[in-house]
């Protein structure tokens, strides 16, 4: 579980994360574009590629080839663990 708690501590992660919320199955290249147009990062692509690698470690994010492309997607069962791990209280429960 620590590797989901570190992946959850970046800011520029969790925006990825948020990305791909909106808009599963993006490229490296759509991934960088869009945090860089809609939220202003500048990260490098390398910079990105290391950050879907933690994310890849915790779980949260996969990918797969299609010719020449890599596309990621996103996957949230891993957040379900911390959920659990703290329920709500009774009353602030739906």
């Amino acid at each position: 579980m620590g590797d989901l708690y570190r992946a959850l501590a970046d800011h520029t992660r969790r925006v990825i994360l948020d990305e791909l919320q909106e808009r599963d199955g993006q490229t490296l290249f759509e991934i960088c574009s869009r945090l860089s147009t809609r939220h202003g990062l500048g990260s490098s692509r390398q910079a990105v590629s290391q950050h879907l690698a933690v994310l890849e470690e915790a779980g949260l994010v996969s990918s797969r080839r299609q010719g020449r492309y890599k596309f990621h997607h996103l996957h949230t069962t891993p957040l379900r663990a911390i959920a659990e791990r703290w329920p709500a209280p009774p009353e602030e429960q739906p």
